[in-house]
């Protein structure tokens, strides 16, 4: 079950459930899609793979109890500043390579 965190982790920016910008990786770390696209170049700074954006969980019950009220999305905040020499060093020979080769 996706957590669906409620930020950014570089700018800090509210990513509600219901985001259109929310950006995340396959172990779901969470930007938005501002940094992923400027700062991060779609390659995660924690994992070096890249971004897809993140999937709206229903806010109303459609069918059998899939949805926020039961499964509501994180408080959890994982904020911390990516340093942009360390992010070019770590992404100089991957970021050419598409994230589904990667």
């Amino acid at each position: 079950m996706l957590e669906l965190r409620p930020t950014c982790e570089q700018c800090n920016v509210a990513l509600p459930p219901d985001s259109l910008d929310a950006r995340i990786c396959s172990f779901e770390c969470t930007f938005c899609a501002t940094c992923v696209g400027t700062i991060l170049g779609n390659v995660c700074p924690n994992c070096g793979g890249g971004f897809v954006p993140r999937p709206i969980r229903p806010m109303q019950n459609w069918k059998d109890g899939n949805f926020l009220g039961v499964y509501p999305a994180s408080s959890k905040m994982k904020h911390k500043l990516i340093d942009p020499k360390a992010h070019a060093q770590f992404t100089a020979e991957i970021k050419a390579i598409p994230p589904e080769k990667r």
